[in-house]
């Protein structure tokens, strides 16, 4: 604090507020909303009155690989490579066609000591899997329906094994917030116990049959936030119903975060996840193999995944502090804030008549109203994609994945979709015709004034596959050049002044050299042109608009 009584923090906003003044910015531009309805301000100055949070895992967690796949041998011999080179557990999945046949659980599992990795199944196969274990096994879980008769046994038989898994990445893949993964898996954590308890366990041993399985994305202060806020509402779960013990986390790397164009930038965004869910506690970390969109992983794929864990833990030393985070103002503050919203929603979801119940209506519908968020966030480019929304590559060679797939975790909303279906009409012109279809660029005035918009107006069109033929001159050199290229639609890209000296005549020369449509860069209102792209415009449904009105040959 100065003489004046003035506050650090208040002379650093009160500059703040300068800059934003300054660049025609509102106040609010200084904090941004979370899906949940969370304000996240740029700087925490002060402790809240906070509730403790549970400590989550100490020292470091499990490295947990999964695997799919019909061919047992195969599968086999990818189990026993990550094991050998620092996979710690296996998450085996024995659902569907791509899954491992429940019959080949013990061809898959030969050379495996079970006393010593863990083994997670998503699927069938728990019985076989029984089969196959020791009486007291290091941990893992069956994945069994809450009302299988087979859980009491597993209860009092097996120690150390768990029977069931809150799963709540559907809910993350339907497009759901932080807060509404939380709250389904509680409320389907409560159902279990209820099913659990009326099989005849008691409160504290339905408590400890379950594990929850949470998604880790890119946004690393929101992931830690919300694996905290999992334990904080877990743990009074447990006041309530006279049960105790910590919550048994499964982190796992969105698939909803995954591309499949530029898919190397996978790998940052896994680690960023990887960080995150190492940091906030979690028991295990699954991080899926950057080429998992394209089909089933490659070894260097899954040797990538596995060794982002190692760097993390061993290099990074992640894992040298218990809840890292705890005492973080902003971390604690949101955490808090996703903790409250998360128990709204799942008293809400009780209030219609439990899990099962809004299942049917209220949580599908209340997902598909933070999808349609998403979408339109994603549309304008306020959350942009790397590789995909902004700055593309046209020219890029995927990898070559493992086999078909696909090989991700699980299927639903992927964020960069809408984007990717039309980089692949464009592919499919260029396979079709030799030529990439294009959105010539008529670059007014000099470099210094069209550069910043030929610049943005490159990465919004190429983010739809179109390349971006770029030229300088009249208004005839323009329409020579535009001609020349091929395309069908043009771009004005240039400043104020030129768009007032120049831009009309420009537009009569294009659409004599017959450019279909004609935009420009900016907000000016110029006659003859069609529509403008600017910072924060539907650039989505710019995009679907020229692959539908003849700009793709």
């Amino acid at each position: 604090m100065d003489s004046a009584g003035t506050t650090a923090y208040e002379r650093w906003r009160e500059l703040a507020l300068g800059v934003l003044a300054k660049s025609g910015l509102p106040q609010e531009a200084l904090t941004t909303t979370t899906y949940d309805g969370v304000p996240v301000a740029p700087l925490y100055w002060e402790a809240g009155p906070w509730a403790l949070t549970p400590q989550g895992r100490a020292g470091e967690w499990d490295v947990r690989q999964r695997h799919a796949g019909p061919d047992p041998a195969a599968a086999r011999e990818a189990v026993l490579a990550d094991l050998e080179n620092g996979a710690t557990s296996l998450w085996l999945v024995t659902s569907g066609s791509a899954g491992i046949t429940p019959a080949d659980l013990p061809r898959v599992l030969d050379g495996v000591l079970l006393d010593l990795a863990p083994v997670v199944l998503k699927g069938p196969g728990a019985e076989v899997l029984l089969g196959l274990l020791p009486g007291e096994t290091p941990g893992g879980t069956l994945g069994l329906d809450p009302g299988d008769p087979l859980v009491p046994r597993v209860a009092r038989e097996f120690r150390g094994l768990r029977s069931v898994v809150i799963d709540a990445l559907p809910a993350h893949d339907a497009g759901g917030s932080e807060g509404e993964e939380l709250g389904c898996s509680i409320a389907e954590g409560v159902a279990a116990l209820r099913t659990l308890t009326a099989a005849g366990l008691s409160a504290q041993e339905a408590y400890g049959q379950l594990e929850f399985r949470y998604a880790a994305d890119t946004d690393q202060f929101l992931t830690v936030a919300k694996l905290r806020a999992a334990r904080r509402l877990w743990a009074r779960v447990g006041e309530l119903v006279g049960a105790e013990g910590p919550q048994l986390q499964h982190a796992v790397t969105s698939s909803a975060m995954m591309t499949a164009r530029d898919p190397w930038v996978n790998i940052l965004r896994t680690t960023v996840a990887c960080f995150a869910a190492g940091v906030a506690g979690a028991d295990a970390v699954t991080v899926q193999p950057f080429d998992a969109v394209l089909g089933a992983p490659s070894a260097l794929a899954r040797r990538l995944a596995r060794n982002t864990q190692t760097i993390v833990m061993a290099e990074a030393h992640a894992a040298r502090v218990a809840d890292p985070a705890a005492g973080s103002w902003y971390v604690e503050e949101l955490t808090a804030e996703l903790a409250t919203r998360a128990w709204a929603w799942f008293q809400e979801i009780e209030r219609a008549g439990g899990h099962a119940t809004a299942a049917e209506k209220l949580i599908p519908e209340r997902l598909a109203e933070t999808r349609a968020a998403r979408l339109a966030d994603l549309a304008h480019r306020r959350r942009p994609i790397t590789g995909v929304s902004e700055f593309p590559n046209l020219e890029e060679v995927p990898p070559t994945p493992g086999g078909p797939g696909p090989g991700l975790a699980s299927l639903g909303f992927r964020r960069a979709e809408p984007y990717e279906e039309l980089r692949d009409l464009a592919d499919a012109a260029v396979a079709r015709t030799g030529v990439r279809p294009a959105v010539f660029l008529a670059a007014l005035g000099s470099p210094a004034r069209h550069a910043a918009r030929v610049g943005f107006a490159t990465g919004l069109f190429q983010a739809g596959g179109f390349a971006t033929p770029t030229a300088t001159g009249a208004p005839a050199e323009l329409a020579a050049a535009f001609t020349a290229s091929g395309a069908r639609a043009a771009c004005l890209c240039g400043d104020e002044r030129d768009y007032a000296g120049t831009a009309e005549r420009t537009v009569v020369a294009l659409r004599a050299a017959g450019a279909t449509t004609v935009m420009l860069a900016g907000r000016a209102d110029i006659p003859g042109i069609d529509r403008t792209i600017f910072t924060g415009c539907d650039a989505l449904g710019v995009l679907q608009d020229l692959h539908g009105n003849g700009a793709t040959p």
